[in-house]
Formats: structure tokens, sequence, C-alpha cells
């Protein structure tokens, strides 16, 4: 066989992965392309909804829920936003279907059964993420966040300079408000997939139970980190999110070690399982 036939047979499994591929990216867009258009028809269904707990937390405060256009082409822009992250969410679940029948020929069936759950897993732990910033975390920001009307108030009264009644009243931006509550839906979203990361890499064999209950004491510290971040500097806020992520984490643990149980029986039971206590003093 010359060199030429061998380069032509390796180049021909190539060519037709590539095919593949690009028929599961057509498809991906051609999904996100109709679900980007149904969702530029209900932008403005899907913003009063993103609204809700703005209005509910002005409401409670005996204000008019109302928004604003600062700029002029701030409005189309919104809507090309919210029909962009709608339509991604509802295409998702093609586009990890198409992902997975591309990555799926050339898994064992023992890495199917693996990763399969997991791909299954994280847009659930996304969306309740998601769920738990909008009902629970945001009404508590846009509660903080409001109290300083309160603060401006009492400091124009206060002020010699002032010469009409005193008052500041949020009238927020439509672009800024929709930044803010994305921006905390996301990072919740994002927080929540800690469970579903540290478990695949514990079943990877990248992480190990001991390992995560050593660095206990670190992982703490991290959540407490991220929480000042990505909430507004209020300690209730801050609680809220460590309590909500701190048990993913040890959830991680428990599920990881139960992988590690299950890998010991099956090793000892074809005698290939390796005890590294005994192997470390040889």
């Amino acid at each position: 066989m010359s060199q030429s036939d061998t380069v032509d047979d390796s180049a021909a499994p190539l060519i037709e992965h590539l095919k593949e591929l690009r028929y599961r990216i057509l498809v991906s867009i051609a999904a996100f392309a109709g679900t980007f258009l149904l969702g530029y028809l209900i932008w403005d269904k899907i913003f009063n909804i993103l609204s809700i707990p703005m209005c509910t937390a002005l409401e409670a405060r005996g204000q008019e829920c109302q928004f604003i256009l600062v700029k002029l082409q701030e409005g189309f822009f919104v809507a090309i936003k919210i029909a962009m992250w709608g339509g991604f969410a509802m295409a998702f679940p093609i586009i990890a279907f198409q992902l997975w029948r591309f990555v799926a020929p050339g898994l064992y069936r023992n890495e199917k059964a693996a990763f399969l759950p997991f791909l299954l897993a994280s847009p659930i732990m996304f969306g309740v993420g998601a769920t738990f910033a909008y009902f629970v975390i945001l009404p508590f920001a846009f509660q903080f966040f409001l109290g300083f009307e309160d603060t401006f108030k009492a400091a124009m009264e206060g002020s010699s300079l002032a010469t009409a009644p005193a008052g500041v009243v949020y009238q927020g931006s439509v672009e800024a408000y929709l930044s803010l509550t994305m921006t905390f839906v996301m990072a919740f979203g994002l927080c929540f997939q800690l469970p579903v990361l540290l478990t695949l890499l514990g079943k990877a064999g990248i992480l190990t139970s001991a390992g995560l209950k050593a660095t206990r004491k670190y992982a703490v510290v991290a959540i407490l980190f991220v929480a000042a971040v990505v909430t507004p500097p209020d300690v209730m806020s801050q609680l809220i999110l460590f309590a909500a992520v701190y048990p993913l984490y040890e959830i991680s643990i428990f599920l990881i070690a139960r992988f590690e149980r299950q890998r010991e029986a099956e090793e000892r039971a074809n005698g290939t399982w390796v005890d590294e206590d005994v192997a470390a003093d040889d």
C-alpha cells in the first residue's frame, strides 16, 4: 500500500466527522434562530415577568412601578437582548442534544452512562439557581437598593441649599434594570453548577471526597467571598446565598464518596483494586 493510500484512508474519517460537526452546528444555529424570533415576538411578556420583583418592591413602598428609556435606541436593544437570552434558553435542549449526538458515538458505554446524567443535571441546576435568585434574592436586593431613597431624602431635607420639597424617586432605565436582573440570575445559576462540576471531576478521578473534606474551610471562605461579590452589601443576602450554596458543596462530597465506594467495589470484584495505603508502605 502506498503512502498516498494511507493518507486517503486516514483522511476519510476526519472528513466524515467534519460533516457531522457541520450538520450538528447548522441544526443548533437553526434552532437558536427560530427560538430567537419567538423570543423577539414575546420579549415584552418576558420583560413583564422580569419586572415583577421590582414592581412588588415598589408597591410595598407605595410607589408606582415605572421604567424609563434613557436612550432613543434603548427599547430596541432591550428587546434584542431579551430575545437572545430567551432564545438561547429555549434552544438549549436542542443544542445540548446535538452536542450529545456528536460526542456519544466516540464514547464507551460506561462513559456514556457517566456523562449523560451530568449533561441533564446542568440545565436543571441552573434553572434551580435562577429560580432561587428570582424568588428569594431579587426581592431582598431591590428592597435594599430602594432603601437608599430614604437616605437621600433625609440628606436633602437636612441641607440648607434645599429650596423645594426634598425627595428622590426611583425611575430606572429599562436597560440598566435588565442588566442587573440578568446578572443576578446568571450568577446564581452558575453558582448552582457547583455540585455538577465537583461531582463530574470526582467521577473522573481528578477530585476525591477526602480532598474536598480537607479543603472544607477554604471552600467556606471562597463561598463567602463569592456571596459578597454577587449579592448586595447587606449581610442577609450574603447569608442566604451561603446557606444555599454551601450545602451543595457537602452534597458533592457525599456523591463523590458514593462513586468512590462503587468504584472500589467494582475493582475488588474484578481483582484490580490496589490499596493506596499498602502501596505507599511498599
